[in-house]
């Protein structure tokens, strides 16, 4: 759990971090764009794991999604609520950072939704059907792909040491160019509801509101898609 909550609070420091670097005024990244915004996501990604792992848990999911997936693969469900927790609080305390570490900039920014959408995700057009349905093929392409890298019928002895949090986080930065762009591509739900949390309770200065009523779509979505996608993965045997 330790490892958990370290490796998602890095993820989430360094990922919210970069958005914040684009979206908030007067930061040298200002307006800096997509690209910058994925390319960071990735290696934050691949800090959050390399962090998960060396701080205690062999899995380093970071991703409430990505253990329920692989809990369907592998019929066991002893690890799906505690590292949900962890990831959750890991998740709150890493934008709770990024909130300190940009202290004067949202003063300096007047857009509420820009403040919002350093924490958490939303839509480019306000569809909760398919904004669902994004998430759920953004969320089952991850956990496919991730899978098949781990999996024997690729590699006899599974993927070579080292290399999966590479792989890994070059699967998050093609979703992100590929299919992010419609709702932010959350693709875990503490990503999305640890942030959110810490946006709802942190003094930002005028942050506005927290918009609860998308909240269950970057939940439902990737715990959908994880859910499909686990249960194939152990259709196929991988």
């Amino acid at each position: 759990m330790f490892g958990e909550f370290m490796g998602t609070m890095v993820m989430i420091l360094l990922g919210d971090g970069v958005v914040a670097s684009v979206l908030l005024k007067r930061t040298k990244a200002e307006n800096a764009g997509w690209i910058v915004v994925t390319t960071g996501w990735a290696f934050a990604v691949l800090a959050g794991i390399f962090t998960a792992t060396a701080c205690g848990s062999p899995d380093a999911h970071l991703n409430p999604a990505i253990t329920l997936a692989f809990a369907l693969k592998n019929h066991q469900f002893n690890l799906l609520l505690p590292y949900a927790v962890a990831q959750i609080a890991g998740a709150f305390v890493g934008a709770c950072l990024v909130w300190i570490h940009f202290y004067p900039h949202w003063r300096e920014t007047p857009d509420a939704a820009a403040k919002l959408g350093v924490f958490c995700t939303s839509p480019a057009i306000r569809n909760p059907p398919a904004n669902v349905v994004s998430e759920i093929i953004a969320t089952a392409i991850l956990v496919v792909v991730v899978g098949a890298m781990s999996s024997k019928l690729v590699l006899s002895t599974g993927a070579a040491a080292g290399l999966s949090p590479y792989l890994v986080s070059c699967v998050v930065w093609s979703i992100g160019l590929s299919l992010g762009a419609t709702t932010g591509y959350a693709i875990n739900p503490a990503r999305d509801l640890g942030p959110r949390l810490a946006h709802a309770v942190l003094p930002i200065s005028g942050k506005g509101f927290s918009d609860w009523g998308y909240a269950l779509v970057p939940i439902i979505g990737p715990l959908i898609g994880a859910s499909l996608a686990g249960m194939f993965l152990r259709i196929l045997g991988a």
